[in-house]
């Protein structure tokens, strides 16, 4: 059995790279860890740091497909980001423009949660600690 200690990073490809940048660092406001053009791919890699020692890669790849459908398609369904107060974290994305569900309860643990998406409509949920 492998000895894991925790999940190291997410990786997302982007359709807009500058757009996806834009959202991630501005109004998501992740902190840059490093960027780097890739000339022999075309491509970008930006890693993001969420909250202390978890990242996010975000790539660009030219001609990479879209998404095959939304919500529930195989694969990754959503990526949550905890949060101290989601009602805070509600207003400072929708004052930045962003789309974001009613808060609604897990059954199952009682805490709040809710739903946006990215640039790419990436389904990304807010979950309060």
């Amino acid at each position: 059995m492998l000895n894991i200690n925790k999940i190291h990073h997410a990786a997302i490809i982007c359709s807009d790279y500058a757009k996806s940048k834009a959202f991630y660092t501005e109004v998501l406001g992740l902190p840059v860890i490093r960027e780097t053009y890739r000339a022999e791919r075309n491509s970008y890699k930006l890693d993001l740091l969420v909250g202390k020692d978890h990242q996010i890669e975000l790539f660009s790849f030219p001609g990479a497909p879209p998404r095959p459908s939304y919500p529930e398609a195989q694969g990754l369904r959503h990526l949550a980001f905890e949060v101290d107060d989601i009602e805070e974290a509600v207003q400072k994305l929708q004052n930045q423009g962003v789309a974001v569900e009613p808060v609604r309860i897990d059954e199952t643990t009682g805490k709040r949660f809710t739903f946006f998406s990215d640039p790419d409509a990436l389904p990304l949920e807010l979950y309060e600690k």
